[in-house]
């Protein structure tokens, strides 16, 4: 069986670090890079990110990505993204005024109203039967964010609560992303990411 490739989208945000070493421990080949031939060549593409979401999207912008991050998903390319990355993949965001966002999972990013910032470890409930995410639930996550995703229920597959449910994991097709930080979740995330990427490859 040959190694699967995952390629990290390199757009001046994200603690790219953590995301490769816990990747690498997994077996993984990694190649953390902004170049659309570099990325052409993964099998698995991840958009990591820790930020603000207007900053992301210009800096993706300026790099020549957000098309070319839209034409990989028309095509069926699998795509993760992580925390902020997972943000990017909405439609649109209210952080800072509104900021159109990469659309390739209709919802908007929104920020918690009542209850601030939601830092800590938190428990995934999956809210669909999705073999990505099935084998993790009822596990503990580490979350750091103060906005959501909200968004038809048919692509929320895994929800957490601060204090009412939130998704913490959205999917559309080849296409998902995780709220919380499987990279700092010690072995849960660990589990998580590769079953998450070899049932992407192998879908």
């Amino acid at each position: 069986m040959s190694i699967i490739t995952i390629g990290i989208i390199d757009y001046g945000m994200g603690n790219h670090a953590s995301v490769v070493h816990s990747l690498r421990d997994l077996g993984f080949r990694v190649r953390v890079t902004k170049e659309i031939s570099e990325l052409d060549v993964a099998d698995v593409l991840l958009l990591p990110g820790v930020g603000a979401l207007p900053v992301a999207m210009r800096n993706l912008h300026e790099r020549g990505l957000v098309t070319y991050l839209q034409e990989q998903a028309r095509l069926q390319r699998p795509l993760v993204g992580i925390c902020l990355g997972m943000q990017l993949l909405a439609s649109a965001s209210y952080e800072h005024g509104y900021t159109a966002g990469l659309d390739l999972i209709p919802g908007e990013i929104k920020p918690f109203t009542d209850h601030g910032v939601h830092i800590g470890w938190n428990t995934l409930e999956c809210t669909q039967n999705d073999p990505l995410y099935t084998s993790s639930d009822g596990q503990a996550f580490y979350f750091s964010h103060s906005f959501y995703f909200d968004g038809p229920s048919e692509y929320q597959v895994a929800a957490a609560r601060h204090p009412s449910l939130f998704a913490a994991a959205i999917r559309r097709g080849s296409v998902t992303g995780v709220q919380f930080h499987p990279e700092k979740s010690q072995a849960a995330g660990k589990a998580l990411l590769k079953n998450l990427i070899t049932e992407l490859v192998n879908a």
